[in-house]
């Protein structure tokens, strides 16, 4: 009796021992392809931080000219009616193109920003960048993963911060006829010399005076416009 007891249950080890290999196999093969979804997912975010960067970069390097080329026009004294649109970017054409600095941001975080995949945008001004992965997801359980690259895309708008203030004409209480018929001056002093009128902006509710005889004190980039990432 003793026996035959034994020889069943060595009967039931060796049968249950090839579903226990089995029940490992699979445990193991889940592992593994957990693992490699692990490993796609980490190159998609790291696709998507190439990207963001990238759109971000082209952006910032966009807002860095336009403050430029905002300070350009104020010098030469031509801005004055053109300065709104130069506040929403309208009109202006960098003499860079900012899309360098989104292949150079992407590169620098392990993507390249793919063929055409620097497209700029106007009203708001915009960027939206392509990028795809340098490296792909690498070797896994599941075929095809050793040349599979991830792509992704990501937008930034460049926002005005300031609207310019039409400045309010003053009376002429002398009655010298000093002033223009729309009050603002002949644009000279007593020395007949061309006398640039200061600039007016309200920027988040703040209140800034600009003179073009004192630039040095002139807003930063940051100050005068932002730089995000659109939903």
């Amino acid at each position: 009796m003793t026996a035959r007891r034994s020889r069943r249950l060595a009967g039931d080890a060796g049968q249950a021992f090839p579903i226990y290999i089995t029940a490992v196999a699979g445990l193991l093969f889940l592992a593994l392809a957990l693992f490699a979804v692990g490993q796609a997912g980490a190159t998609r975010n790291g696709g998507q931080t190439a990207a963001d960067a990238a759109a971000l970069g082209a952006a910032e390097d966009f807002r860095g000219q336009l403050r430029k080329g905002l300070l350009d026009a104020i010098t030469s004294g031509e801005v004055l009616e053109d300065l709104a649109d130069l506040l929403n970017g309208r009109g202006f054409d960098p003499p860079g193109d900012p899309c360098d600095q989104a292949q150079w941001f992407a590169g620098e975080n392990g993507a390249d920003v793919v063929d055409g995949g620097c497209v700029p945008g106007y009203l708001p001004v915009s960027f939206t960048v392509t990028v795809r992965t340098s490296k792909a997801v690498g070797k896994s359980v599941i075929p095809g993963t050793e040349t599979k690259h991830a792509t992704a895309r990501a937008k930034a708008v460049v926002e005005p911060r300031c609207t310019y203030q039409e400045p309010t004409p003053l009376p002429d209480p002398t009655g010298d006829g000093d002033k223009d018929e729309d009050g603002k001056g002949d644009g000279k002093d007593d020395g007949g010399k061309d006398e640039k009128s200061v600039i007016d902006l309200v920027c988040e509710g703040r209140n800034i005076t600009i003179d073009p005889e004192h630039l040095d004190l002139f807003p930063d980039a940051k100050d005068l416009f932002s730089v995000h990432l659109a939903d």
